[in-house]
């Protein structure tokens, strides 16, 4: 009885979200970064119109295949065409030692307040703004902020 109360409940909420989406509730539309409107804004209105805003994102993903391809051809040692656990360490150890060559200014093998700030500095100005949004705006904090109940970390009980 209960599994069917339960179901029940389920498929009400999702037909009152799939109610919702249908009445037109759009995201706000974000502003693309300045070097993407360059790029790929060909009438020049500092818009990118559907046809434009479909370019941008097909280069997108081709950057991201090619960027892939780069990854698995550095760290790919079993070439089975994926990184597994011990590829992925490599890649993640290699990734620390290139930050700290770029932001380790006094060599001592960590970041410090100053060094990290710097890097979230070049971080934000590559990526936008906080959390990469690009208004510079930080997202709310929600579920997902690494608490508990009552504010408290979780596993704390």
């Amino acid at each position: 009885m209960k599994t069917k109360s339960l179901i029940i409940i389920a498929a009400a909420f999702g037909i009152a979200g799939v109610a919702q989406a249908e009445e037109g509730r759009k995201r706000p539309e974000r502003k693309a970064p300045p070097e993407i409107i360059e790029k790929f804004d060909k009438d020049g209105d500092g818009k990118l119109n559907e046809d434009e805003r479909a370019a941008a994102k097909a280069g997108h993903m081709e950057m991201m295949k090619a960027r892939k391809k780069e990854m698995l051809k550095k760290f790919d040692k079993d070439g089975d065409g994926k990184l597994n656990e011990a590829e992925r360490e490599e890649a993640r150890t290699a990734r620390k030692q290139m930050i700290l060559e770029k932001f380790d200014d006094d060599g001592d093998g960590e970041l410090n307040d100053d060094e990290k700030a710097a890097m979230k500095k070049a971080m934000k100005k590559r990526h936008g703004g906080p959390r990469g949004h690009r208004d510079g705006k930080a997202r709310k904090k929600g579920p997902r902020d690494g608490k508990g109940k009552k504010g408290e970390p979780k596993g704390a009980e």
